[in-house]
């Protein structure tokens, strides 16, 4: 008896290698089928067409977006350090314009002298220009004891030269001493550097003859005629207190420099000296 065939009272079956011989058959069928005619190439290519392919160009236009946000991020970064580097060159541009430019009005201040601008190469430890080495030296005809100005006035003179610099001692060293007056009454008085008072912004004076009672807060102080090294009319700063001594005769008290001792890049070496002009 067939065994596919159905007996009464018993349920249709049908052995596992009949299903598979029918499944062989019927895939062979198909095979053949869509060789010899194209009745589901056209559907697959319409399925194709209307998912796979706006799928793929969405994936291809998404990594188009991607990758040109990429390249605008790294524009954007790149535009951002140069504008940041010109702004640097600008600022730098403007502080050194503006120095320039100190110098030049001080140049115009002091007209009656000679002068060589110079830059600072190096410097004493702290932060206060007490002493400092410019880019000046003999081979530029500079020599010691040559006044050194910058900003408003006085900053001190040359007291070592090499070939191509020169160290220059500033009025604010503790064991530097001006003769100066005030511009006024021509009073003489002394000033003495004081690091320690630099702290505070000032410098100090001492010796003010003032029995008429004629200097003020404000008053110009500047370098005298009788200064054996720095020649005269130099603006070293600004009378900020005054206070008696305890012989009553003179005055002592503080001055508020005229050059910023904080800040110096550039300054103008005087290559007239004392000694010359008196001869």
């Amino acid at each position: 008896m067939s065994p596919i065939i159905k007996r009464k009272g018993e349920k249709f079956t049908l052995p596992s290698k009949w299903l598979l011989f029918i499944f062989t058959i019927i895939c062979t069928v198909m095979m053949l089928f869509t060789f010899a005619t194209d009745l589901f190439d056209k559907p697959f290519r319409s399925i194709v067409g209307y998912v796979v392919v706006p799928f793929e160009r969405g994936i291809g236009e998404a990594g188009s977006w991607f990758s040109g946000r990429k390249e605008e991020l790294a524009q954007i970064r790149s535009l951002i350090r140069e504008n940041q580097a010109l702004k640097e060159q600008v600022a730098r541009l403007t502080e050194e314009n503006t120095l320039l430019r100190q110098l030049f009005e001080l140049d115009e201040q002091y007209e009656e002298y000679h002068k060589v601008g110079a830059r600072i190469i190096s410097r004493d430890s702290g932060n206060w220009y007490s002493a400092f080495v410019i880019d000046k030296g003999a081979g530029d005809g500079l020599k010691v004891d040559m006044n050194v100005i910058a900003g408003g006035g006085l900053v001190g003179r040359i007291s070592a030269v090499g070939p191509n610099w020169s160290r220059v001692t500033a009025i604010i060293s503790d064991n530097a001493n001006v003769s100066g007056m005030t511009l006024a009454t021509e009073d003489n008085l002394i000033v003495s550097g004081s690091l320690k008072g630099m702290n505070e912004g000032v410098i100090y004076f001492s010796k003010l003859v003032d029995s008429k009672e004629a200097v003020n807060a404000g008053d110009k102080i500047v370098t005298s005629d009788i200064s054996d090294k720095y020649l005269p009319g130099i603006l070293i700063g600004y009378v900020l207190t005054i206070t008696p001594d305890n012989n009553n005769l003179t005055k002592s008290g503080t001055l508020i420099p005229a050059v910023d001792f904080e800040h110096l890049s550039e300054v103008l070496v005087i290559t007239d000296q004392k000694q010359t002009i008196e001869e």
